[in-house]
């Protein structure tokens, strides 16, 4: 095993709510969640931004996570992601180097180049430009959180005379820095580029695998002198846990096969990757690995597998998706802190080996225990024995 000896555990909420619903109200049951995580002592919540297409309905990932900072106590809030090719840098760094101040350290930055073509569209940016421009932008972000020195950067895009932060980042040098790796490499190559964390699908949707996904990260860090490191690596997974994988895949079916058919094949218009009836579509996805619906017997079992795929990572991020009850949700997340996380952070390892070492010498404590106790009796009945008796 490659992994770290404390995994990270975290979501990934983009989030995905189904049309019908009150916003405002699924707006509120995301905050509810995150200090559902924060209590089951859950490390990290990256929150998404996104514009169009009626799902994903947090605009400003910045806002969210002020709100959600005050609610919460300990688990760390990043940007998952911030849309570089709709932002000014400097404005990005600004507003996250002031959320690390309010925060204390607790925020995260992650970006992307903008998932949503129909987000790009009404800014008027052409799609084919959103990956350079995310690589442009990165590399003044980079230098405003590193240097005091002023910048000057004119493109089609930017015009920057003599820029610098106005604060200093609260924490040093800087927050922690992620890229988002999706649909191509170039994230891969960004995170290399300038030595970020990844965020990234268990299954490349290049048709990749993990481990050449990882490669493209380390090549491209070599070329420019920086260094990545696995455990700076998010693996995103759709999952949903319940005592049994029966019950888990009936809590979901009806909606999470809405949410593929309706979202991915509907809105993002992704190509049907197999024929199937809406309601078939998590069973299909969780036989073939891509998805974990079961129990937490199954997560641990698909975590082993992709560090075995991938060759070491540094944290499971959980896809959240509004596709059973609250309730159901909540208990997912449950099972995950109480029987998922602590096999993968060390939190056992004493406790069963204490349990082990009772064991082997389980009959000799037990012989002890019972001589121990006859001793007892002996001394106390000798001593009562020769105790005056009341009016003697």
């Amino acid at each position: 095993m490659t992994l770290p000896a404390r995994m990270k555990f975290g979501t990934f909420m983009a989030p995905f709510h189904q049309l019908g619903e009150d916003p405002t109200l699924a707006l509120e049951r995301d905050l509810e969640l995150l200090q559902w995580l924060d209590y089951l002592g859950f490390d990290e919540a990256w929150i998404g931004e996104h514009h169009s297409a009626g799902w994903e309905i947090i605009a400003s990932p910045e806002v969210f996570i002020g709100v959600a900072a005050e609610r919460t106590k300990h688990i760390k809030l990043g940007t998952g992601v911030i849309s570089l090719p709709y932002h000014n840098p400097l404005m990005v760094a600004n507003r996250m180097v002031l959320l690390d101040h309010l925060t204390r350290g607790r925020v995260m930055l992650g970006v992307g180049p903008g998932a949503l073509v129909t987000d790009a569209l009404m800014l008027g940016i052409d799609p084919a430009t959103q990956r350079p421009r995310m690589d442009e932008s990165m590399s003044i972000i980079t230098r405003l959180l590193t240097s005091n020195e002023p910048i000057t950067h004119q493109s089609d895009w930017i015009n920057l005379t003599g820029a610098r932060l106005h604060l200093r980042p609260f924490t040093q040098p800087h927050m922690p820095l992620f890229a988002a790796a999706a649909g191509s490499p170039a994230g891969m190559v960004v995170a290399g580029k300038y030595g970020l964390g990844v965020l990234s699908f268990t299954t490349p949707r290049g048709g990749e695998t993990l481990s050449d996904f990882w490669d493209i990260a380390e090549k491209t860090a070599a070329e420019h002198g920086k260094t990545v490191s696995r455990e700076n690596w998010r693996l995103v997974l759709h999952v949903h846990l319940a005592e049994t994988r029966e019950q888990a895949l009936a809590e979901v079916r009806h909606r999470g096969g809405s949410y593929w058919r309706d979202y991915y094949e509907g809105v993002m218009g992704v190509p049907q990757a197999f024929e199937a009836e809406k309601d078939d579509i998590v069973a299909e996805w969780n036989a073939r690995g891509t998805w974990c619906i079961g129990t937490p017997d199954d997560l641990v079992e698909a975590i082993n597998r992709f560090d075995r795929d991938s060759g070491g990572f540094g944290g499971l991020m959980v896809q959240q998706v509004d596709w059973a009850t609250r309730e159901q949700v909540m208990h997912s997340f449950e099972l995950i802190a109480r029987y998922v996380k602590p096999r993968f952070q060390g939190s056992l390892v004493s406790l069963e080996a204490s349990q082990r070492d009772a064991e082997r010498v389980s009959l000799q404590v037990r012989a002890l225990r019972e001589d121990a106790v006859g001793r007892a009796r002996a001394s106390y009945e000798e001593h009562t024995s020769g105790a005056p008796t009341a009016g003697g």
